[in-house]
């Protein structure tokens, strides 16, 4: 069932919004009175770091509008720093985000990982793949819970399992008048808080060289020192087992979940109004099924995507790149498609992904105004104060989730906070492995119901669902996780 269908209502004639041109006067506003009162030259700025983080988030539950509210909002903290200057200070920020090799290296990575569905949908193997699993789930509970396990199986890379699981599975449970946001919910708590917990991952590859380069693990032992962290990164450990949990009816649906589900259930409506925005097969002409597809069409690319990924030391673009020479070797043979529709559905696959891939542009560019008003560092000093021993890791694991709830950028806030945790817990005489898994489950707790962090948006975009209510529906459940988590950090904390 395609978005649009799903959403099945008419656009109503733009009327002005009373509530908008209010918004943008308080904007104007607080725009002079910053101006006005900013001190010239300032380099700390103390609580007044704050101020754009909860525009945001203010700006978010009043609009529902994210894109809008990133922009505003690195607005206002580029024009902490620069004053007037702060157009050209986000154009400089805009350009060193867009050259950085790190959003160089997410751009190849997504826009490929949608040539690559593109070409397995039009290959028939998820078709394919769909009929195979609808053969071993007969009900909306199995469906779901196919869908966890398959989450877990694809533990490489997060963005991998987003993009694959959800895009893949959102037929199968349309059958069942499973909302799209309590599919997103599955697959999103299947995707980092897995791959946090396995060894052979990206995260594992990348925690390990943080702890390395800030000085906790020796030189070439930093993923000893990560398998020391998989026991006490609780929430990865509650967020993938509450999922069950939810599904088999244990832990009710509550909330904007629940009156999701009564949605879809009652009036067939699937997907929330806008999701046609991110959805990546939105807009897409009905695919022409090959006779007798093959579900080795589906597997065998999924396959080489994860072994290649391995191979070269859990690099993703070698993986995308191999899989994407593999699909063209052993889809074109068979006759399902030409070259030139290869190349043609590769294209398209990458087009699919720049709405996506345009909100984590813009919130890494939110991330780095933050970064220059020093937001993060200021909240972890403020808490420092309260840090005993025993309390450091729970404090740690709060303040950080709220922090990266606020960031967006899970890796981005571990450069920063490791750096100053680490040293703080040794010299507190606290356990210092504990207090590292502590970022690590603050890093996935944040971004997990945050609404313009990587995750989310992936998520979003394969399952079809509009990022903010995929956040919002989400959020109990994180909620629920993040307090299991909390507990067993201060109990943890006590204990060692």
């Amino acid at each position: 069932m395609k978005v649009e269908e799903a959403v099945g209502a008419k656009r109503a004639p733009v009327q002005p919004n009373k509530r908008v041109l209010i918004g943008f006067g308080v904007i104007a506003a607080i725009i002079l009175l910053v101006v006005a009162l900013m001190p010239e030259g300032q380099e700390d700025f103390g609580f007044l770091s704050v101020i754009p983080a909860l525009f945001l988030v203010g700006y978010i539950f009043w609009t529902k509008r994210i894109l809008e509210a990133l922009l505003l909002a690195t607005g206002l903290g580029f024009l902490f720093v620069h004053k007037l200057g702060f157009f050209w200070a986000f154009m400089d920020g805009l350009l060193e985000v867009g050259m950085s090799e790190d959003m160089v290296w997410l751009w190849i990575v997504c826009g490929l990982m949608g040539s690559i569905i593109a070409l397995i949908e039009k290959a028939g193997g998820a078709f394919a793949f769909g009929e195979w699993v609808s053969r071993r789930a007969k009900t909306k509970k199995s469906t779901l819970i196919w869908t966890w396990i398959l989450g877990i199986a694809i533990f490489i890379d997060d963005y991998l399992n987003s993009l694959t699981v959800g895009s893949c599975m959102a037929p199968i449970t349309d059958k069942h008048k499973t909302s799209r946001e309590f599919l997103s919910y599955v697959v999103d708590s299947t995707a980092a808080p897995i791959c946090v917990l396995i060894p052979i991952s990206t995260w594992a590859v990348f925690a390990s060289g943080l702890f390395e380069a800030n000085g906790w693990a020796p030189q070439g032992e930093g993923f000893a020192y990560f398998l020391k962290t998989i026991p006490f990164n609780f929430y990865a450990w509650f967020a993938a087992i509450v999922v069950p949990l939810v599904i088999l009816g244990i832990i009710p649906l509550v909330g904007p979940m629940k009156k999701a589900e009564k949605r879809s259930m009652e009036t067939g409506v699937l997907a929330p109004e806008g999701s046609e925005r991110i959805d990546i097969k939105a807009g897409e002409e009905e695919l022409v099924i090959p006779e007798n597809p093959k579900i080795m069409n589906f597997f065998l690319p999924i396959i080489v995507l994860v072994a290649a990924t391995i191979f070269f030391d859990q690099d993703m673009m070698a993986g995308v790149i191999i899989t994407l020479a593999f699909q063209a070797i052993f889809y074109i043979p068979q006759g399902i498609m030409t070259l030139e529709e290869f190349s043609d559905l590769a294209v398209k696959g990458i087009k699919n992904m720049l709405y996506p891939l345009l909100l984590m542009v813009l919130a890494f560019i939110f991330a780095e105004a933050n970064e220059q008003i020093g937001f993060t560092a200021y909240v972890i000093n403020s808490a420092a104060p309260l840090m005993t021993p025993a309390l450091l890791p729970l404090i740690v694991f709060l303040v950080l989730g709220v922090t990266e709830f606020i960031t967006g950028t899970n890796w981005g806030m571990y450069i920063i906070a490791l750096p100053i945790v680490i040293p703080l817990a040794i010299a507190v005489d606290a356990n210092v492995t504990l207090a590292a898994a502590a970022v690590l489950s603050a890093g996935v707790f944040g971004s997990h119901i945050c609404f313009y962090s990587d995750a989310t948006i992936l998520t979003s975009a394969a399952c079809g669902c509009d990022n903010y209510r995929h956040a919002i529906t989400q959020m109990p459940f994180g909620f629920i996780a993040a307090a299991f988590s909390a507990v067993a950090f201060l109990i943890a904390g006590f204990v060692f």
